[in-house]
């Protein structure tokens, strides 16, 4: 059986250090948007703006090299919606974020009854409560940013990104943290040959 020696070792600690680090980042990134979700969603507003204003121009320039006249139709279209959705989400990013409200409290709902009526359907099977459950929540995330709106444009995205990223950061730096510990238990005692 080989030895490992500590060059065998160092890139799993170092890479269980980076992991780490940037799960506190990425945590560190979710608490500020949480802390700040208007500036939050804005900024997520402008973002997807200047995607689709780039989406529009992939589209304009792809109409020149489509072969029929249907298609440089299609294409030219695409890109007059994109670029109207784009320019409008830059212009005026507190609609865009109004939209994305909307678009996440339809997310909610629709997720909500899938998720219920999968969680009815495997009744009886294991952890087909927690299908209910979560259903219930996205329905009652839904319903409480309908009940909100407008208002909740102001702060929902920017706070379900924080979370988000709050919950990936923390759960990556565990994952760094388990590596880099994991490393010393594994090292052999003594030289075998």
């Amino acid at each position: 059986m080989r030895s490992s020696t500590p060059a065998d070792i160092k890139p799993n600690r170092i890479g269980g250090r980076s992991a780490t680090a940037a799960g506190v980042i990425i945590a560190i990134l979710g608490l500020l948007a949480v802390l700040f979700p208007l500036i939050t969603g804005i900024s997520v507003s402008v973002v997807l703006g200047a995607v689709l204003v780039v989406g529009a121009l992939v589209h304009g320039l792809n109409a020149f090299a489509a072969g029929t006249l249907g298609s440089v139709f299609g294409q030219v279209i695409l890109a007059v919606l994109y670029g109207f959705a784009g320019i409008a989400f830059i212009a005026n990013p507190v609609v865009g974020l109004a939209t994305l409200t909307l678009l996440a409290i339809a997310f909610l709902l629709a997720d909500g009854l899938v998720e219920i009526a999968w969680g009815l359907r495997s009744r009886g099977q294991h952890g087909s409560q927690w299908l209910l459950a979560s259903g219930g929540v996205s329905l009652l995330l839904a319903g409480l940013l309908w009940l909100g709106f407008p208002s909740s444009a102001a702060w929902a995205i920017g706070v379900l990104l924080g979370v988000n990223l709050l919950v990936t950061g923390v759960s990556i730096a565990l994952v760094g943290r388990g590596t880099g510990e994991s490393i010393a238990p594994d090292v052999p005692r003594g030289s075998q040959g």
